[in-house]
């Protein structure tokens, strides 16, 4: 076996089950195909943010601790640098240091300060190529595109798309690199499904009809078929009570068409995945390239625009390539799909997305956290198609990635490598705790108890294994270990650097800045 190429692929708020192989019904026929001959992991874990996930995933290490703890606002002296640590090395930087050919196609917001090159970019951070954004979005008619450290200033042409723009530069790259004979290393990490809510009619076409039928029928039938997948057991799945029954929907053709234009997104994105592999598979380097695949976190359920706080140009450019007022919101005069509306689906579609668990995207139950994972490596002896329950997290993939390679300085104890290659041997869950902070949000997981809180609230304690939707909260019956896990979870906070959100907020405060939403 040669030394591998990598490639992780990123989706942006991707729900649990929005994914064919995780049970939903957007065309997704590529991750679809690198399932069945790879592994999916049934309790893989994300952060439930995305510049927090990011930091995680690049370092192997909690976010909080190398910078990362909300999003990416200096909050100093008394909050997160907002920016990756320059004292921690990233996954780019150690592959490159043996002799890697690296690069970085999409999104970066590891960087609180972009308005000018400087050594917190992904070019200073280990990679020899970046193309992409630098914030956490973008309008993907009219992007804010870096190449390198310039600024690509070039009006966008009349049929531009951010998805296939990143999906095209991370072919070639990949197909530069299979000429040179060179191993390398690629960071996809698209910025779909990410509101905006853009697509062109022809990708959104044929998912009106599909959406028509409506978020209750439609969650159901993903949790039927997770189940019958293997990929969770038969959930409990408990109705988010901010979320109306389709039938009381006031009106059902805009919200079905929100719901179309994101699965176009889901599917555009798996497109350009299918190009990748093509790639790799047209240069002859397919079986010797590990593919880890996923998202992360659980899905958005904002509502645009967000209260009394307008959005960086970068972010929302006022005008369209046509000089037209783009419109912000989620209200029936404002079409999702092109370039003149800005939205996003809301939180009765992320409901469906992160079916069947609970909550979105910033909290830490189920459905802020879960996060469809896909490994996929022929010649590295992962098992085709089964899937793994064993509990991880996304501080995992570097280790993973330097067990693959052969690191023999770093070769680490949270490798995924080997429950990738004999998923069922390792079934049943360690006795490893998991831990999660965020905005005052708290979880610890350790084998099939979870302990769970929203800021302000009390602690929860479901198991995982019997009620993974987190219906039937357990905290009064088993006092100890409710104090066992909160003790554990305190001393992971202790040592990964989480400053106490009651603190954030009276900085916050004082300083009279604005909560993030």
């Amino acid at each position: 076996m040669t030394t591998p190429n990598i490639i992780v692929i990123l989706a942006d708020d991707l729900g649990f089950s929005d994914a064919g192989a995780f049970g939903g019904e957007i065309e997704t026929p590529n991750l679809d195909r690198l399932a069945a001959s790879g592994v999916r992991m049934s309790a893989f874990y994300a952060t439930p943010r995305c510049s927090p996930s990011r930091a995680a995933l690049l370092t192997g290490r909690e976010s909080h601790s190398v910078g990362i703890g909300i999003l990416t606002t200096d909050d100093r002296p008394h909050g997160y640098a907002g920016s990756l640590s320059l004292e921690v090395p990233t996954i780019a930087e150690l592959l490159k240091a043996r002799g890697y050919a690296t690069a970085l196609v999409g999104k970066w917001h590891l960087s609180s300060d972009i308005s000018a090159p400087n050594e917190t970019w992904p070019t200073r951070r280990g990679f020899d190529e970046f193309y992409g954004i630098l914030p956490g979005a973008s309008s993907y008619y009219r992007p804010p595109l870096y190449d390198g450290e310039r600024r690509v200033d070039e009006q966008p042409s009349d049929d531009y798309y951010l998805t296939d723009d990143l999906s095209r530069r991370a072919a070639d790259f990949v197909g530069r690199s299979a000429q040179q004979e060179t191993p390398f290393f690629l960071y996809l990490s698209y910025t779909a499904p990410h509101w905006p809510l853009h697509a062109r009619e022809a990708d959104v076409a044929s998912y009106r009809d599909r959406y028509r039928a409506g978020w209750d029928r439609l969650r159901e039938e993903r949790a039927e078929r997770l189940h019958e997948l293997g990929i969770t057991p038969a959930v409990d799945s408990a109705r988010d009570p901010e979320v109306s029954e389709w039938t009381d929907a006031a009106d059902q053709e805009w919200e079905a068409e929100r719901m179309a234009v994101y699965a176009a997104q889901v599917e555009i994105m798996d497109r350009g995945i299918g190009r990748v592999v093509a790639t790799l598979e047209a240069h002859g380097v397919r079986d010797d390239t590990l593919i880890v695949f996923c998202s992360d976190n659980g899905a958005c359920a904002e509502e645009l625009p967000f209260s009394g706080r307008r959005m960086n140009p970068d972010i929302c450019p006022p005008l369209t390539r046509d000089g037209i007022e783009v419109e912000v919101g989620n209200e029936p005069g404002i079409r999702p799909g092109p370039e003149a509306g800005y939205s996003s689906y809301g939180r009765p579609w992320a409901h469906l997305s992160n079916a069947p668990f609970r909550l979105y995207k910033r909290w830490v139950h189920e459905g802020g956290i879960a996060s469809p994972f896909i490994a996929n490596w022929p010649a590295g002896g992962i098992a085709g198609g089964a899937v793994a329950h064993a509990p991880a997290h996304i501080t995992d993939i570097v280790p993973s990635i330097l067990d693959a390679v052969g690191n023999p300085v770093q070769r680490p104890r949270a490798s995924l490598l080997e429950i990738w290659r004999e998923p069922a041997s390792r079934d049943a869950p360690a006795e490893r705790t998991l831990c999660w902070e965020h905005m005052g949000n708290a979880a610890a997981r350790r084998g099939r108890f979870k302990l769970v809180r929203e800021y302000g609230r009390p602690w929860e304690l479901y198991d995982i294994d019997a009620d993974r939707g987190e219906t039937a909260d357990i905290a009064a019956k088993d006092p100890g270990l409710v104090a066992d896990l909160e003790a554990a979870w305190q001393r992971w906070a202790e040592a990964s650097g989480v400053i106490p959100w009651d603190r954030v907020l009276e900085d916050f405060r004082q300083r009279g800045r604005a909560v993030p939403q």
